[in-house]
């Protein structure tokens, strides 16, 4: 953001967003005295347009605008179509049980379904180690990658860095100083924004090739993938569906805003309105720019969305976005930050050390810790050739294993939690050996593969080593 006029948008609207967000949130607060459900749930006072909001923009960061429209094919929408089944299961499969059992961490549903503390803490190491090592660190690659690409700026390892100290910095501010309320607030405000520029770059891209889409290979425009595309069709009918279950279901992040509504008919209701924004407004932003780059620049990469919004918006429009963006990656660190913290101090902390003095100055000590360790790990994804595609490959070592254990808990009664601890870390093995090691099928089929073995170890290991039998009673 070499101009002026660029740099003078951009921080206005920043500030802007920022200072919204301090009006909504002042006073609602209890500073060192807040409490868990306060600090980590608003106080149950997310209404329903916060709660669709938030859900959004914490999903909708620089690992979808920048990731998807790197891979400049249609297929890549199919994340976004099968993202409203996993939130109408949330809707009406898991948030009824989360409310009627009073949570505060999704995992706490598990420590009252089986009666043990351990497998709750099992259960929070493994979402810590998945923020931590996969979702922290591209939040931040792929944000400092689209601003420096957008702004002509060289992509070098140096700026990267410099780039996402600067986001990873503001963004656990908002994350220690204002709990879920202000994370929740600045993602809908912020989504408002992104939301409407996205929308106009998908129009500009598309009027900068007069609407003409020829001339584009045609696999790059079909939603039916082949053996070798990145979604294979017949991924659609097998672990894509888990992998979406487990998201936006059982994923902290996501559910902690559902979880924070006052009522569990206003939480449906902004999970709904969710869904709506995600089937009718999101596959478009994420893959058009993207196909449409392919045709004007060749195949570029994960830089695409981040040069064709340079060439296509206005100066001070430019400006607008970069702040959009900015807002999108900070509300999505953010959120994982708010997340993890909640998840080590009622998960962790609370079960092995002891009640905490203070809620916020331990949850800001986390947040800080995860950061500068996420901040180490940006090279890393700066070396991977598709940033999305390496993220979903490396999280199913986490997310099958983990959804096994709310399956057998939600489905079976009469599991000892040690059985379904022995099926999700032989689930981490199954996986880990499927893509890493034999590789006999796509890391998609490998998720669902990985689930079914879970599922069945830790219904075996009951029987054998706990001398248990599983009865079946869906629900409980």
């Amino acid at each position: 953001m070499n101009n002026p006029v660029q740099i003078g948008v951009f921080l206005a609207i920043s500030a802007l967003i920022a200072f919204a967000t301090y009006l909504h949130c002042r006073g609602k607060g209890k500073g060192e005295a807040a409490d868990e459900k306060d600090y980590f749930l608003a106080n149950g006072g997310l209404t329903w347009y916060f709660v669709a909001g938030s859900i959004t923009l914490t999903n909708l960061s620089t690992d979808q605008l920048i990731g998807m429209n790197g891979n400049q094919m249609a297929l890549l929408a199919w994340w976004e179509f099968a993202a409203v089944f996993g939130l109408l299961i949330l809707t009406f499969v898991f948030l009824p049980v989360y409310y009627k059992n009073n949570c505060t961490t999704t995992t706490e549903l598990l420590q009252k379904k089986y009666g043990d503390k351990h497998i709750r803490a099992l259960i929070s190491v493994l979402f810590l180690f998945g923020n931590l090592f996969i979702f922290l660190p591209a939040i931040l690659y792929g944000g400092s990658l689209f601003l420096l690409s957008m702004t002509g700026i060289e992509t070098s390892l140096n700026n990267l860095l410099f780039a996402s100290i600067v986001l990873a910095s503001v963004g656990a501010a908002y994350a220690i100083f204002g709990g879920l309320r202000a994370v929740a607030v600045s993602d809908t405000y912020s989504g408002v924004l992104i939301l409407g520029l996205a929308l106009l770059v998908v129009y500009l891209a598309l009027s900068a090739i007069d609407f003409d889409l020829s001339g584009i290979p045609a696999e790059r425009l079909t939603l039916i993938g082949e053996n070798d595309s990145p979604i294979p069709w017949h991924t659609l009918l097998t672990g894509m569906i888990f992998i979406q279950t487990f998201y936006w279901s059982t994923n902290q992040t996501i559910t902690q805003r559902a979880m924070a509504a006052p009522t569990i008919k206003e939480a449906q209701k902004g999970v709904l309105a969710a869904a709506g924004i995600r089937l009718l407004i999101v596959p478009a932003i994420v893959v058009i720019p993207g196909i449409v780059s392919y045709k004007l620049y060749g195949d570029i990469g994960d830089p695409a969305y981040g040069r064709i919004v340079g060439d296509v918006l206005p100066v001070w429009l430019s400006g607008a976005f970069a702040a959009a963006i900015a807002a999108a990656v900070l509300t999505t660190f953010n959120s994982i930050l708010n997340a993890s913290a909640a998840l080590y101090v009622c998960d962790v902390h609370e079960a092995y050390v002891g009640k905490p003095k203070s809620v916020p100055f331990l949850s800001g000590m986390v947040s800080i810790a995860m950061s500068v360790l996420a901040l180490m790990l940006v090279p890393f994804f700066s070396s991977q050739e598709s940033l999305i595609n390496t993220v979903q490959e490396l999280y199913g070592l986490l997310s099958m294993p983990i959804l096994s254990a709310f399956i057998v808990c939600l489905v079976f009664r009469d599991v000892k939690a040690g059985a379904a601890m022995i099926g999700v870390v032989a689930g981490v093995a199954f996986y880990a050996y499927f893509s890493m090691v034999w590789q006999p099928f796509h890391y998609i089929h490998g998720m669902a593969i990985t689930l079914a073995l879970s599922i069945v170890t830790a219904l075996v290991s009951n029987k054998l080593v706990f001398g248990q039998t599983a009865r079946f009673q869906l629900g409980r």
